[in-house]
């Protein structure tokens, strides 16, 4: 078993869900009472948000490159960022380390592409959404246009996200916001909806029908990983 290195705290609750859906799946492939053999560089969000709304993708980008360097000091075979908005500083990270990163575009667009999926809505931050990082991976691999909402709904997943979901709230009202932001993307063309931002599972409903197919990245990165740690 390969050694997953996770750069996480970008938030803590959605890094907890990927350190659960690894063990999980490690444990369902082997059996036994095994577990994922990993390292993590938890970051303070807090100095990762500030910078992102202050525009410095620069500094961000050191940060990650000196976490990828302690996963590599640490023993991790290859390296996860366990957020998608994070991608935007992949370059630096690349750049940092010899080891493998795993982008999280790539299991997502696979997933989509054997389903069939030409084009797809995108939610997420807003960094994710209004610049092209995201949108021209899943282009270039697997040949999948990104559809995102208004500036309104864009401002409100983003605000939703920075303001609640990061704190592990969930409200009725932003599970209404996250329907109908689904149900305008899928008017508008899109075959499935592409959930860009860790956190965005939590406002997932059991039992509610959605118009499209969603697509969790967090969980589609963490059976990558998973798939790429046993071999």
């Amino acid at each position: 078993m390969q050694t997953i290195g996770l750069i996480g705290g970008i938030s803590w609750k959605s890094t907890a869900e990927y350190y659960r859906l690894i063990n999980q799946l490690v444990l369902e492939r082997l059996g036994g009472v095994h577990s994922a053999r990993l390292v993590l560089h938890s970051v303070d969000f807090d100095e990762i948000a500030r910078l992102q709304h202050a525009d410095e993708w620069d500094q961000l980008g050191e940060i990650m490159a000196a976490a990828a360097r302690s996963l590599e000091a640490a023993g991790a075979d290859f390296i996860l960022i366990c957020a998608n908005t994070m991608h935007l500083v992949l370059d630096a990270v690349e750049a940092a380390t010899r080891l493998p990163v795993l982008h999280i575009a790539d299991p997502t667009g696979a997933a989509l592409a054997v389903q069939g999926v030409t084009r797809t809505g995108l939610l997420g931050t807003a960094f994710t959404m209004d610049r092209p990082f995201l949108a021209e991976r899943l282009r270039a691999v697997s040949g999948i246009e990104c559809l995102v909402p208004d500036a309104h709904g864009r401002a409100d997943i983003h605000r939703i996200i920075f303001a609640e979901l990061v704190k592990d709230q969930v409200t009725p009202a932003a599970q209404a916001r996250f329907r109908a932001l689904i149900g305008e993307l899928a008017a508008a063309g899109a075959e499935a909806v592409i959930l860009g931002c860790t956190e965005l599972v939590l406002l997932v409903e059991p039992g509610v029908t959605y118009p499209v197919p969603l697509f969790d990245t967090t969980a589609l990165h963490a059976a990558a990983a998973v798939d790429r740690a046993l071999g």
